[in-house]
């Protein structure tokens, strides 16, 4: 994540002023149980393969390094390759920037993936800020793409998958914007699933804290939810369309085993928000389409953001590979159940 998230309080005040808040927080995941609303019934169920807790920690141990001097950023990339090829996926480098700002996204696809299908995204970056070895930001997240790149096999699904791991985050959303800027790797996009941080979670009283301009008091005190975000052009007030509802669809049915979700449309681009545009979902929002950020809320519950202890020992086991299941039973939804029309 590219900066201190002030922001999460500031869309969560925004959504309790206008009332663009989607989805309401269930808590309870990591300890006290308490009620959820009634579960949203799927549409024909999916066998999607459970992850596995094992091999998502050893890739999360694996990348959590320094990735921020060009050879560190190569190395992780390198890694990423491996475990995407080695799923059966063709990947292909996107170079972009020169000198100091070089970088290279990662695109990989199904070599078998019908290419008149509209594409799915599954996003997130690999790169860290300097010194610190990025475990929650975002090691959780590549691993999860990993995870689904191992566990989806989307050739018969009406949507194809293309799972993106971008380079530069940290340094201004570099990666995500040379993506977007080229035509070609825009074609056929109809939506995208953007992770940055999803391994920390807390069930104690007062470790989900708000900024002081929060008008109201906060539902919770407890950072027990993933947050859904999502743009208020592609999920207007009143409904959920497709992106957001597939991790409702997951989340509130019976014994999920995931995290409970808080979903959120917000304006876009507008006087109020600027400080909503601050991760890898924002170049698809200003370029029309349909993306989502999936995020943990950063440093208004991890004190180990941008922090040398950003390391697995400190991620909550727990949270993170419910997040993940979360992630890939909602990326498997979307694929087989969901309007491609996102």
């Amino acid at each position: 994540m590219r900066i201190r998230w002030r922001w999460v309080g500031l869309w969560l005040a925004i959504a309790l002023l206008v009332g663009l808040v989607a989805g309401l927080l269930p808590a309870g995941f990591l300890g006290e149980s308490h009620s959820r609303p009634q579960p949203v019934a799927l549409r024909p169920a999916l066998s999607t393969p459970d992850i596995n807790p094992e091999r998502l920690l050893r890739d999360v141990q694996a990348l959590s390094f320094v990735r921020y001097e060009a050879g560190d950023r190569q190395r992780a990339a390198e890694y990423i390759e491996r475990s995407l090829t080695a799923a059966g996926w063709q990947v292909a480098r996107q170079l972009f920037g020169a000198g100091e700002t070089a970088g290279e996204n990662l695109i990989a696809t199904r070599p078998d993936a019908p290419p008149d299908r509209p594409k799915l995204l599954l996003a997130a970056h690999y790169d860290t800020v300097k010194d610190s070895p990025g475990a929650d930001d975002n090691a959780t997240a590549v691993a999860t793409v990993l995870e689904a790149a191992r566990l989806l096999d989307p050739q018969d699904a009406p949507a194809r998958l293309e799972l993106v791991l971008f380079d530069r985050e940290e340094a201004g959303l570099e990666g995500s914007e040379a993506f977007v800027a080229e035509a070609a790797r825009r074609q056929g996009v109809r939506g995208a699933v953007v992770m940055d941080m999803i391994g920390y979670g807390c069930d104690v009283a007062g470790c989900q804290s708000y900024p002081a301009m929060l008008p109201i008091a906060p539902s919770t005190d407890r950072g027990n939810f993933l947050a859904v975000l999502g743009d208020l052009q592609h999920n207007p007030y009143g409904h959920r369309p497709p992106l957001i509802q597939a991790f409702h669809q997951i989340a509130d049915a019976p014994s999920a085993a995931v995290p409970p979700v808080l979903s959120l449309a917000v304006p876009l681009l507008g006087d109020l928000t600027p400080d909503l545009l601050r991760s890898d979902h924002t170049p698809f929002w200003k370029a029309g389409i349909s993306a989502v950020l999936l995020t943990d809320t950063a440093n208004f519950r991890n004190p180990h953001y941008h922090q040398p202890s950003d390391t697995p020992d400190t991620l909550n086991t727990a949270f993170f590979l419910g997040s993940a299941r979360l992630v890939v039973k909602a990326v498997d939804w979307l694929l087989h159940e969901g309007d491609s029309q996102a």
